[in-house]
């Protein structure tokens, strides 16, 4: 089988109780015939001109013998090295593609000088660059794509030849990237950038970069009858019921990756899931994590376990490995998106929202922008402990170190809230800094996402400004080492990642969430001392 659930506990009760209300009001097909009405008066506006994911796998083929022209054109002229500039779902979703297919792609969805540098310096003769953007003014991705047109200029590379845009009909980078001269494949504009990796976002760089795409998409099409019908077994009103139906709220879900061969699915899950039902004061918030976490282990009433397994675990059938209360799911990659993108859906019309918004992501853009165009002087910090600079929203006491800045903030932690961890620096020199999430989870007591800067802000960003305001929030910072210019712009990478993460601060703190900021003045030497002080 494409996919298989199993659920138990309160999991088990909440499909009891709404999956036949769900079947008698006809919720799976009338997602699929894109029934705007599912969600509200209010949302059948924005719904309306979103639902294109559910045909996305009949859209897409045509698609599939245009990448793999273009593939093999790129080989043929000695090019098998793709990298992707996107942030948010247009690098998530090809980011697990790729690795789940074992083909090589070189995601950069960061601002941070470091992975700039090393991206452009890397294999740039055998390179060719996705240059992905649903609304096509992304202020990340179109630094990206000035960059690496110079690079490839400097070193008398036509980028014409070089850089592919991926982008929606009419949007701005269509029109300037066309006009240019470059090739451009257009994505379906009735798919928000969330539920896009069955459209041209997620299969263009996926198969430039190798992935069999017919296979994923039958995969995902094997699934599309079960989802469709009106059924007490339907697979995607099952999902839906059991993570946003129980009662009272098991308002935090717990991702765990369980042997299964989906590498990196509950980074792409996250960002469905928060952004899709974090606002208006509620949602569900995705917490990913590894098999030892200690969140497993803590019986938290409010979280909610959803353990990817195998087909070869059979589903744990030893006593001793039910998981019991647990959501146990089981697929093909395919499967996975269309049943998630199904159960989200359902989700939202069970939290009373609309699943298809994003009112508080541009937010935090807003606020960037500002910064970038004033510029204002550095704030001074409160302190500084052994080379980490330390500043804050809130009230940190006393605190005149690291780890007694950490306790002031967690202390701040409401019964049922959540510590948010964000760290913007190289994740491809640092990626030991996401070890840092099982130490702050130890010792808080609570519930602890990790999200690498400035790519949450697209995703999990909005879920921590609209869900509920039960979040501390962590920032890791690293003092460039060295700066990137961005062309024909009058700020530069190191510039632009400062203000990202100040200008989410800002708003973090409007919204009364206390922040705690961290920078690291010399990562090689204080990664240590930060580990310690979180300890």
């Amino acid at each position: 089988m494409s996919f298989r659930i199993k659920v138990s506990g309160a999991a088990e009760a909440a499909v009891e109780t709404h999956v036949p209300q769900l079947v008698a009001d006809l919720v799976a097909s009338s997602i699929t015939a894109q029934d705007p009405a599912l969600w509200g008066k209010a949302a059948e506006a924005e719904s309306a001109i979103r639902l294109g994911w559910t045909e996305s796998v009949s859209i897409s083929r045509p698609l599939v013998p245009e990448i793999e022209a273009l593939r093999d054109e790129l080989r043929a002229k000695g090019v098998n090295h793709i990298v992707l500039g996107g942030m948010g779902g247009s690098s998530l979703a090809p980011e697990v593609i790729t690795a789940t297919m074992q083909a090589e792609l070189t995601v950069l969805d960061s601002t941070e000088p470091g992975q700039i540098k090393a991206a452009i310096t890397d294999r740039l003769e055998t390179t060719a660059v996705v240059i992905s953007s649903k609304s096509g003014g992304t202020v990340e991705t179109d630094s990206q794509k000035r960059i690496y047109e110079a690079a490839f200029a400097a070193v008398g590379i036509d980028p014409l030849e070089r850089i592919i845009v991926v982008t929606d009909p009419g949007s701005p980078l269509d029109k300037s990237a066309r006009e240019a001269g470059y090739r451009v494949f257009n994505a379906d504009p009735n798919v928000g950038g969330r539920f896009s990796a069955l459209t041209a976002f997620g299969l263009v760089p996926s198969g430039l970069a190798g992935v069999d795409l017919n296979e994923l998409l039958n995969e995902a099409e094997a699934i599309s009858i079960d989802l469709a019908v009106d059924q007490p077994e339907n697979p995607g009103l099952i999902l839906g019921a059991a993570i946003a139906g129980t009662s009272p709220l098991k308002n935090k879900l717990a991702l765990v990756t369980d042997g299964t061969h989906l590498v990196g699915f509950p980074d792409w899950a996250e960002q469905l899931i928060a952004e899709s039902t974090g606002k208006e004061g509620t949602g569900i918030l995705p917490v990913v994590l590894d098999v030892v976490s200690p969140e497993l282990s803590a019986g938290y009433a409010d979280v909610q376990v959803l353990r990817l397994v195998d087909d070869a675990h059979e589903f744990h059938l030893l006593n001793r490995d039910k998981h019991e209360g647990e959501i146990l799911v089981s697929g093909t990659l395919g499967a996975m998106f269309m049943v998630f993108e199904y159960a989200t859906a359902v989700a939202g019309r069970l939290l009373g929202i609309n699943p298809f918004d994003q009112p508080d992501v541009e937010s935090a853009k807003i606020a960037a922008r500002a910064l970038l165009d004033n510029r204002p002087a550095p704030t001074e910090p409160l302190f500084t402990d052994k080379g980490i600079e330390v500043r804050a929203h809130g009230d940190l006491g006393d605190a005149k170190t690291v780890r007694e800045a950490i306790t002031a903030v967690l202390e701040q932690l409401p019964a049922d809230g959540y510590v948010s961890v964000q760290a913007y620096v190289d994740r491809a020199n640092y990626p030991q800094l996401h070890g840092v999430r099982d130490l702050v989870a130890a010792r808080a007591g609570r519930p602890v996402t990790f999200g690498w800067g400035p790519r949450f802000l697209h995703s999990t960003g909005q879920f921590h400004k609209g869900g509920p305001a039960v979040g501390v929030f962590i920032q890791i910072l690293q003092a460039p080492d060295g700066d990137v210019v961005i062309p024909e712009r009058p700020f530069s990478f190191g510039q632009l990642i400062a203000a990202q993460a100040a200008g989410d601060a800002n708003v973090l703190a409007d919204h009364g969430r206390p922040v705690l900021t961290l920078t690291l003045t010399n990562p090689n030497t204080e990664l240590e001392h930060l580990f310690a002080a979180f300890n």
